[in-house]
């Protein structure tokens, strides 16, 4: 099973509806969505795409199809820039 993790070099900080996070190894910083943001919390602890969703679901008023969109672009975008790893977990 795909889980996805928050770099742990990854520092987050919320401002009037969304977030910046700053990527202390690569000493850049990203502005992210307040459901972004959301994401990046909620990966503290390993979760999958399906818990991220959950997410998203139980604080938006979305679809489960929305969020699972939503989820999925993020953290493709996420992955591309280093802020979010995946492990595989049995």
């Amino acid at each position: 099973m795909r889980c996805y993790a928050r770099h742990p070099d990854l520092r987050l900080t919320a401002l009037e509806g969304e977030g910046v996070a700053l990527h202390l190894g690569t000493r850049r910083y990203y502005s992210v969505s307040e459901s972004g943001l959301d994401i990046l919390e909620a990966l503290a602890a390993p979760k999958t795409l399906d818990e991220l969703v959950a997410v998203l679901t139980a604080k938006y008023e979305v679809t489960l199809e929305q969020a699972t969109a939503s989820a999925g672009e993020f953290l493709e975008q996420a992955l591309r820039s280093g802020m979010v790893t995946v492990e595989d977990a049995s």
